[in-house]
């Protein structure tokens, strides 16, 4: 594997998508893997950009046939990030990001080598207000996903990096430097610059 996989997780109302989506647009070396969901897409989503939508029978089956680098029930869908997908774009050359839960991140952890990133909101109240500012959910909802929220965030631990999302320009470059630091890690640059080395390595 000579690319990086790296895997960014957080509770919903912590900026994830949005920090992934301008580090996206800021290293193109990077490629998202898009996942399999058998959520129904919304308004705005769209099939092979956002997600794969599939029926549930067709993502049980693909689990039965190992086609999942990991795969869990979050909100009662399924999300899985296809092996196959992910070793294409390592061949052509890219990082792939998996923007992922927890419960994916443990799995992959398991079976590749990665660096994994955890983004937490910088307070409960700021967390609370970030999901009441959407004005789609109700109340309701809103306890639930705060409770979800607190029940990711116990697993932060377990990741290489925590990043604190209160100001986004900060955050981001805090994830820029994650991946700067990644693609200077020696044995990416001996492999990088291989031809260059061994000439300044030459005797005279």
């Amino acid at each position: 594997m000579s690319g990086t996989l790296f895997i960014v997780a957080a509770p919903s109302g912590a900026g994830k998508s949005s920090l992934v989506n301008a580090l996206l647009e800021r290293e193109p070396g990077i490629v998202l893997s898009i996942s399999h969901t058998t959520r129904p897409p919304r308004p705005n989503d769209k099939d092979g950009t956002h997600y794969h939508f599939v029926k549930r029978a067709e993502f049980e089956l693909l689990i039965s046939k190992g086609a999942f680098l990991e795969h869990a029930e979050v909100f009662g869908n399924l999300y899985g990030t296809s092996r196959a997908t992910v070793a294409e774009r390592f061949a052509a050359g890219h990082d792939v990001l998996l923007e992922i839960d927890w419960q994916g991140a443990k799995q992959v952890r398991e079976k590749l080598p990665c660096v994994s990133i955890f983004i937490l909101p910088p307070s409960r109240e700021e967390l609370l207000r970030r999901l009441r500012s959407r004005g789609s959910d109700s109340e309701a909802v809103i306890a639930r996903r705060t409770a979800e929220a607190r029940a990711e965030m116990i697993h932060c631990r377990e990741f290489d990096y925590i990043i604190v999302n209160d100001d986004f320009a900060t955050a981001l470059a805090e994830l820029q430097a994650i991946v700067t630091s990644q693609r200077l890690r020696s044995e990416k640059q001996l492999a990088r610059h291989e031809a260059q080395i061994a000439d300044l390595l030459k005797p005279d």
